[in-house]
């Protein structure tokens, strides 16, 4: 492997989570379809870096959120038990899954990810406090509240079940794709949990590390990561995801939001073309 293209690896890996932390998106959903498309690794050899560079983007993005207390360290530990065995699920998976359709199912997640981006919930942050308790909520004591400018906001969390059942979907997509599962997690959590969406992305990029970690001890297990690939896309990854967490809490994203949304279907399109070509 020369040196060019380690250099390469790492730019790609720092863009990819420097523009997944902005968006509240971690990286990997970016960098496997770059990995595929444009250096002709093939798909079960990005998909492990994928999930190296996914751990690397929570490392280096979370911090700033657990200081500020954006994070509810709580939801993330009782949806993080779902997440980790579906994840387990998708590595068990992945080998006997063929190629079409994991660049079927990106393809999917991607387009999945461009419409959430265009409905984004705007629920007040006064209905969220005034929704009534569920069971499981008030047993686990996940009510919580979050820093604003006007002083904190308490919210309540509902529909506990329904959440875990989700979160074990994002996790089996999450080691089947190679991506951070954020991309399901942020809209399970705004709209099963009724989370206020800051802290939906918070709460994430806490757990999105914990998930791939699970799957990528499974890989690495299995010799699937290749260290020479991993290595720049790790680091580039843990340095682009600070920029990218700083750049979250201190700019708005809505003016790029149809930015995102154009490069996510592109690349969705791009996988739904792979996927045909392979099938023939």
């Amino acid at each position: 492997m020369h040196g060019g293209f380690v250099v390469w690896l790492f730019l790609v890996s720092f863009g990819a989570s420097a523009l997944g932390g902005t968006i509240g998106m971690a990286s990997g959903i970016f960098i496997v379809p770059v990995l595929t498309l444009f250096s002709g690794l093939d798909i079960h050899t990005a998909v492990p870096a994928g999930i190296v560079s996914v751990i690397a983007c929570s490392c280096g993005g979370a911090a700033p959120f657990l200081r500020s207390g954006t994070t509810n360290i709580r939801v993330a530990i009782v949806l993080e038990v779902a997440t980790t065995l579906g994840a387990l699920t998708g590595v068990r998976l992945t080998g006997h899954l063929p190629v079409p359709i994991l660049y079927l199912l990106f393809a999917a997640v991607l387009m999945v990810s461009a419409w959430q981006m265009m409905l984004k919930r705007r629920a007040a942050p006064e209905e969220i406090a005034a929704t009534p308790p569920r069971d499981w909520a008030s047993r686990l004591r996940l009510h919580s509240s979050y820093p604003e400018r006007g002083g904190d906001v308490f919210y309540r969390v509902r529909r506990v079940p329904l959440g875990l059942a989700l979160m074990y979907g994002a996790g089996l997509l999450s080691a089947l794709l190679g991506i951070g599962s954020g991309v399901l997690k942020v809209p399970a959590m705004d709209t099963a949990l009724r989370l206020p969406i800051k802290v939906s992305s918070a709460t994430s990029n806490f757990m999105i590390g914990v998930t791939a970690a699970a799957s990528g001890a499974a890989y690495f297990a299995s010799g699937s990561i290749d260290p020479m690939i991993a290595g720049p896309v790790a680091l580039g990854s843990v340095l682009g995801a600070m920029l990218g967490a700083r750049l979250l809490m201190s700019l708005s994203a809505e003016a790029l939001r149809p930015l995102f949304v154009l490069a996510l279907v592109g690349m969705a399109v791009h996988m739904l073309l792979h996927a045909v070509g392979n099938l023939r």
